[in-house]
């Protein structure tokens, strides 16, 4: 089979700690962002790294933009929650997500200028925050969150405004009415395509709020690249495949009116040669996948779809 490597797309620079990063993301504009707390406490151990966590609430937070390697800073006053995703939104703003039980105030939008707009539930579980450049953002959740009677987890999709109003949630067609749990999210300018659990449909979700389904021969990945007419899948196994999904399988598929197949195989690899065997969720959008390892959150790499 062949191989495919990553390419470093952005790295943070050495004069920041990264052992007090909280969240990190890559915005719409390409933009790697890195969500700082001066002061940390570690409270857990998790994939070979210490879980940093504010040692109070609320905080100041340091968010570093590395934009193609320019970096400047920009303080995020009175965080009220316990970040662990952000990104930017439409007009100069920021979106945190936290934790929190069912209907908890988890979510915060900060302005331009670095001050709090707003608190409001975001949900339980989130697995997926994702913004685009025109209006707002997409959350994706998973099945704990589904059910933990969180009435926003509950539609396992939503989209957002740059508010922080929940604006949409998709409604599949029978047999794919059901979302159990969200895979990925793939956000580009045109549209927003999705797959979750179980029957592992794409969901296209245009502009307009048209809703297209597609079934692929794919299950269970863990991203997803797509341009014009061709989709890449990371990870996820092939239906009527015996074997468990592998972290570092790539799938090929061309997309039709009424089909798609599966047109090319690869495995994922590091620039070194060494295969890519965990990663933390990945960061879609348009055809390219942004990933990090488990153990770092200082490096971000990049699989484009040819």
């Amino acid at each position: 089979m062949t191989k495919v490597a990553l390419r470093p797309y952005a790295l943070l620079p050495r004069q920041y700690d990264e052992r007090k990063v909280l969240a990190s993301t890559i915005d719409p504009w390409g933009r790697a962002l890195w969500l700082i707390c001066p002061d940390t406490r570690f409270p857990s151990r998790w994939a070979g790294r210490d879980v940093p966590a504010p040692t109070h609430l609320p905080f100041d937070a340091l968010v570093v933009i590395s934009d193609r390697g320019e970096v400047r800073e920009l303080t995020l006053h009175e965080v009220a929650v316990d970040p662990d995703a952000l990104d930017a939104l439409p007009g100069g703003g920021f979106v945190l997500a936290g934790d929190g039980g069912p209907n908890a105030r988890s979510g915060q939008i900060f302005g331009p200028d670095g001050r709090s707009r707003r608190r409001f539930p975001l949900g339980t579980h989130l697995l997926h925050l994702v913004a685009d450049r025109r209006s707002g953002f997409w959350t994706g959740y998973g099945d704990e969150g589904i059910y933990s009677g969180d009435r926003v987890s509950a539609g396992g999709l939503v989209r957002w405004d740059d508010r922080g109003n929940a604006a949409w949630s998709p409604r599949p067609p029978k047999p794919y009415h059901h979302i159990a749990e969200v895979n990925t999210i793939n956000v580009s300018d045109s549209a927003v395509h999705a797959m979750y659990w179980p029957h592992a449909p794409l969901a296209e979700m245009g502009r307009s709020g048209t809703l297209r389904i597609r079934a692929l021969p794919v299950s269970d990945p863990f991203g997803l690249a797509i341009r014009g007419d061709r989709l890449l899948l990371l990870g996820g196994s092939e239906r009527g495949a015996s074997t468990a999904p592998r972290w570092n399988g790539l799938h090929h598929i061309r997309l039709t009116d009424d089909e798609a197949v599966v047109v090319g195989r690869e495995d994922l690899v590091f620039p070194n040669g060494d295969p890519v065997r965990r990663y933390a969720r990945p960061v879609c959008r348009g055809p390219n996948v942004f990933l990090r390892t488990l153990r770092t959150l200082r490096q971000w790499w990049v699989l484009t779809a040819p």
